[in-house]
């Protein structure tokens, strides 16, 4: 675990390099998804074996302290900024959601900072439907627990769906509500095509927040793209398939070097 200061705030990360002293894989970096933490990344990516591994909390999310913010582009400067303290070598980022939103904000505006990127249930646009946006501020848990279901698979693990949504119910709600606003403005459809870093697209075949068809058509924009459609998984990918996901993220690391 590490708390780095940026700024005025503290950043939290675990941090993992278990095995990975002798390796020549670059450090992953793991961003969670709106109104979540870095507990989002189920531990077999975490933990992952022979790789540096750093799972943030973006600002005021988790055990990270300061504000949230209400766009995309100033979470990438916090992740870049956060890498400028620890003076990471070239790494691979891995956005989940809106953490993918972060990433591809970040390959975009210094691609040279990266050796990869990881796109987890993700889009180049998030338009955020107004009834969500409007039941979080008047229905704050009923909306949640919308939510919380579309997320996973259609017919889900409701153990995994009640632990989900009391994670959400924890936070602030203006937390969630900027973070549902940043989605909605971001879109780098004109730009996503610019690109030019080995990508990792992962999707699950019923993900109902960001559809597989979109996965398809982001990797088709990549110009040095791979799709990964994992069956039967929903947005939540990583947490209903971590195995397969893990798998996947390992065998394209592996595959940089």
């Amino acid at each position: 675990m590490s708390r780095t200061r940026v700024g005025p705030e503290t950043i939290y990360a675990t941090h993992h390099d278990r095995g990975a002293a002798n390796s020549d894989l670059p450090p992953l970096v793991l961003i969670h998804g709106a109104g979540d933490s870095h507990v989002q990344w189920p531990p077999q990516l975490r933990f992952m074996a022979g790789v540096t591994v750093y799972a943030l909390d973006l600002p005021g999310h988790g055990q990270s302290t300061g504000a949230a913010r209400d766009t995309i582009e100033a979470y990438r400067d916090v992740v870049l900024a956060w890498a400028d303290v620890l003076a990471l070598p070239r790494f691979v980022i891995a956005g989940m959601s809106m953490g993918g939103a972060i990433a591809q904000a970040v390959a975009l505006a210094d691609p040279a900072r990266l050796a990869g990127l990881i796109l987890v249930g993700t889009d180049a646009r998030l338009p955020v439907a107004p009834a969500i946006l409007e039941g979080l501020r008047t229905d704050f848990a009923g909306t949640v627990r919308q939510i919380a279901q579309w997320v996973h698979r259609r017919t889900p693990d409701q153990a995994m769906v009640e632990l989900y949504a009391r994670r959400l119910l924890a936070v602030d709600p203006a937390v969630i509500i900027g973070d549902f606003e940043a989605c909605n403005r971001f879109d780098v459809t004109a730009q996503v095509s610019q690109i030019d870093l080995p990508t990792l697209v992962i999707v699950g075949s019923e993900d109902r927040m960001t559809p597989a068809r979109r996965s398809r058509w982001l990797a088709e924009q990549l110009p040095h793209a791979q799709l990964v459609e994992i069956d039967g998984a929903g947005h939540a990918v990583a947490s209903e398939a971590p195995a397969v996901t893990a798998d996947a993220i390992g065998a394209f690391l592996r595959d940089m070097v």
